[in-house]
């Protein structure tokens, strides 16, 4: 059902306008998600809420009518399920909405209500005084009122919460909301509810941070890798580094972390709350290609913002969350092959799929880079890129034969080197024969 006054598909994006984009419209789509190569879905909040971006919920257990209903919801799942794609639901834990039937009764009762310490309040009745409300919101948004995780029964409503998805509807994980704004003791008990369910499902934190503390095996499985992505960006899209810098940065990143959280480290390039990667490219196809290699052929989970693989732009918050652009005619069509191809390549591969990663080459004051990734039944590839505007030639140190991952045509090689030259923002990727 669409919400009243939804605008006609297409059009600009406010902090406030709807398009009417639902659970049927995956559904319907399921056929372009699966040909892409995709095996995961992340949904922002499905849950009722009185905004479009949905992250002030109203009721927990409710898909918002806007998009359809729990029943739909499961369906969905089983269609996906049944294609080898899993779904992950956004949690918002740390705060609810203005309309959730709790705050309400607080909002009416004040101190007297049974829910009065399911929220942090300063001091009754609820009001907001020179625009700052008497009670903890998430940033200072009257309309987001944070929940207090220590109380037993805000804890249980939760976990039930967190239980009934998976149960009943069948998700296959969560991605939690500003993660790092609740508590430790929380999440444990987090995961111990979604594990007892589900053994296999994914447990993804949202935290922009070093994020150690969360990844201890007692509360998430990843969180989304804002490190990862900010290296990547420096390089490639904004030019603020060279390869010896960049390949510093990501071998501090690697370092930092075990190699359990490394492989599952949900490394992203864009999102909801960012600017397009296109945008951030400014509008230059090659280097966007570049930044997407590298994320696709590098360890942990790869996840790309809806839109990104046809080309779509956009700056920040609103603007990054334009309608997906489903004529083909307004789509970039050798983009989206792109991406298709070099997500083929990392299911193909094992190496790509694995943590071994290593440097061959990062040029110091320049832009080249070459790595390798091997995996522990012996496939190799190497990636070359150049994010400089100028030709370049390149020496690799290499024994065997090598062919062209993409293509399969051999590449040249004499006495234990590959030498060729790769263009201003080009790349290839070597498979051994």
């Amino acid at each position: 059902m669409s919400p009243e006054n939804a605008e006609p598909w297409g059009g600009e994006p406010t902090p406030k306008n709807f398009f009417g984009g639902d659970l049927q419209g995956v559904l319907d789509h399921l056929d372009y998600i699966e040909r892409l190569g995709v095996n995961a879905i992340y949904f922002t909040p499905l849950f009722e809420a009185t905004t479009n971006h949905k992250y002030d919920t109203q009721d927990y257990l409710k898909v918002d009518p806007h998009f359809g209903t729990n029943e739909k919801l499961k369906e969905l799942v089983d269609a996906c399920h049944r294609r080898g794609i899993r779904v992950l639901l956004d949690a918002v834990f740390n705060h609810a909405g203005r309309t959730f039937p709790p705050f309400v009764d607080v909002l009416e009762k004040g101190a007297e209500s049974p829910y009065a310490s399911w929220f942090h309040v300063r001091d009754f009745p609820l009001r907001i005084e020179d625009g700052i409300p008497t009670y903890e919101t998430f940033a200072f948004e009257p309309i987001m009122p944070k929940l207090n995780t220590e109380n037993p029964d805000a804890r249980k409503y939760l976990l039930d919460v967190a239980r009934y998805w998976v149960e009943e509807i069948g998700i296959d994980g969560w991605r939690l909301d500003v993660a790092n704004e609740v508590d430790h003791e929380f999440w444990r008990e987090f995961r111990k509810t979604v594990k007892a369910v589900n053994p296999d499902a994914y447990i993804l934190g949202e935290i922009w941070h070093d994020s150690m503390p969360w990844l201890q095996g007692d509360q998430f499985d990843a969180v989304m890798n804002y490190p990862f992505t900010n290296a990547v960006l420096d390089f490639f899209a904004k030019g603020k580094i060279d390869a010896a810098g960049f390949a510093n940065r990501i071998g501090k990143q690697l370092a930092s972390y075990p190699q359990q959280v490394n492989e599952t480290a949900f490394n992203l390039l864009g999102s909801h709350d960012t600017p397009r990667l296109l945008t951030l490219c400014k509008e230059d196809e090659q280097r966007m290609r570049l930044a997407a290699l590298f994320q696709l052929t590098y360890p942990g989970v790869p996840c790309v913002y809806y839109g990104d693989e046809i080309g779509m732009t956009g700056e920040g918050d609103p603007g990054c969350r334009k309608c997906m652009e489903w004529d083909e005619d307004k789509q970039n069509a050798e983009m989206l092959d792109f991406y298709r191809s070099t997500l083929a390549l990392r299911s193909r591969h094992a190496s790509l799929r694995g943590v071994d990663l290593r440097f061959l080459q990062a040029e110091e004051g320049g832009k080249l880079l070459v790595y390798e990734r091997r995996s522990a039944d012996g496939d190799r590839l190497i990636v070359a890129m150049n994010a400089g505007k100028r030709q370049a030639k390149l020496k690799v140190e290499a024994d065997g034969s090598w062919v062209n991952a993409y293509s399969g045509k051999p590449v040249p090689s004499a006495k234990g080197a590959l030498k060729f030259a790769l263009p201003g923002y080009g790349f290839l990727v070597l498979k051994q024969a």
